[in-house]
């Protein structure tokens, strides 16, 4: 038996132990800076759709004004998308896996809004492209919902997002005015239409739950 002693975890010969990596939270930074970018496309596609009158005359201008009107209330949409949504981002604290594809499912359907805008305008307001107009603005109401629960559910029950989103009241009132749209838009087109003007004006108001909290 060799008389050597055993080297000592702490001398120099033995190397010292190794940390553990310790993964990083995800961040949202990129979440956001994306889906910014993504939203800014989407309302320049829908200004690019917008055509010049044919002639300089005042009728050649009113004859596009109900296209414009239906631009602007497009507009307005996604306006209101982008500013819930980075109060929403605002409040939250954690994200994860689900979260990137939660929100990539509301950009999917908010890209289809001006698809559905020139859809509806180009016909005059016909019944299918006005309904239609109306399932894509449904879709991302039911795309965002999806996107409050799973953050909600990654940032805890009791979680600043969490108790400033409560009941969502507002979010309800929405979905029923979209779904009671696209319903009358089979009686009369400009009835649907009036819903969908009616939910704008209801979110025109900025949402102020989660600044007040």
């Amino acid at each position: 038996m060799s008389d050597t002693p055993l080297a000592s975890p702490m001398t120099p010969d033995a190397p010292p132990p190794m940390a553990k990596p310790v993964a990083k939270p995800m961040t949202k930074t990129r979440l956001e800076a994306f889906s910014d970018g993504v939203i800014a496309i989407i309302i320049t596609i829908m200004v690019l759709e917008l055509h010049t009158p044919d002639s300089v005359s005042v009728e050649a201008l009113l004859h596009i004004l109900p296209t414009f009107l239906l631009y602007a209330l497009s507009f307005i949409y996604v306006g209101i998308y982008w500013n819930n949504h980075h109060h929403l981002l605002h409040a939250t604290q954690r994200i994860n896996g689900a979260t990137l594809w939660a929100n990539s499912h509301l950009l999917f359907w908010l890209s289809l809004v001006p698809f559905s805008t020139r859809w509806m305008g180009e016909s005059d307001f016909a019944t299918i492209p006005t309904a239609f107009y109306g399932f894509t603005l449904l879709m991302p109401s039911i795309a965002y919902y999806i996107l409050v629960r799973v953050l909600i559910a990654c940032n805890g029950q009791n979680s600043l997002l969490t108790t400033a989103i409560g009941k969502d009241v507002k979010g309800m009132i929405s979905t029923g005015l979209y779904i009671a749209g696209i319903a009358l838009t089979f009686w009369n087109s400009f009835a649907g239409l009036a819903c969908y003007v009616a939910v704008a004006l209801i979110w025109l108001v900025p949402d102020r739950r989660i600044e007040h909290d």
